[in-house]
């Protein structure tokens, strides 16, 4: 599995000597977190993926360009139409100038329970899913959900695994990993229970984290 450190705003190049594969920058205003600085220069290896939530897709699009984006994550009610418009517009330009086109992943919140049929739409709009807890906020809740719904995941398309996972769910993590459900569990997606204030990520837990759970 892979590591993505999200809300990121205070410590990014600290956290990125860690080489995690992905850092999360969130461009929601209402967040703790929202990001309006300058990305320091990155190793190629970890990916800047930009969090959304409900955003106009010009909006998108200027985040991508201005911060060089890998990824982009939508936290909010997206539809399939939109995900594919995006996709289309930044596969478009990526081709012309000969790059990787951006990756979409999309966030689905879980309480209890999960229709995961209302994966369906998004299977060919989107690089990735990410599960989350439904929580107050479109994410940074610091709860985790249920993983056992996952045993019901129909899909063969590589998902994020977020929501409110801290040390204290290492052994949790390690025996998801043995179960059938954790094949398509594309990477662990860390935030606030690594954190010493909002935006501030915890150095030492986060070595610790990587140690011990097993991260590719």
């Amino acid at each position: 599995m892979k590591l993505k450190v999200c809300g990121m705003k205070l410590n990014t190049l600290e956290v990125a000597t860690l080489d995690p594969d992905y850092l999360g920058f969130i461009f929601w205003e209402p967040s703790k977190r929202y990001f309006d600085g300058n990305i320091p220069k990155l190793p190629a290896s970890i990916k800047k993926v930009g969090v959304f939530v409900d955003a106009p897709l010009e909006e998108i699009r200027k985040k991508v360009k201005e911060y060089k984006l890998q990824a982009v994550q939508l936290h909010g009610k997206e539809s399939p139409e939109f995900c594919s418009d995006l996709k289309k517009s930044t596969s478009d330009r990526s081709k012309a100038l000969e790059e990787n086109s951006l990756e979409i992943i999309k966030v689905f919140s879980i309480k209890d329970d999960f229709d995961f049929s209302n994966l369906a739409p998004y299977e060919n709009v989107c690089d990735f899913f990410l599960f989350d807890t439904k929580g107050k906020l479109p994410g940074g809740n610091g709860f985790t959900f249920s993983w056992e719904v996952l045993k019901n995941y129909p899909s063969s398309k590589p998902y994020f695994l977020s929501g409110g996972i801290g040390l204290d769910e290492i052994e949790k993590i390690r025996e998801f990993q043995q179960r059938p459900e954790s094949k398509y569990c594309h990477a662990i997606d860390v935030n606030s229970k690594f954190e010493l204030e909002p935006g501030l990520k915890d150095i030492d837990k986060l070595k610790e984290f990587k140690k011990v759970v097993r991260i590719e």
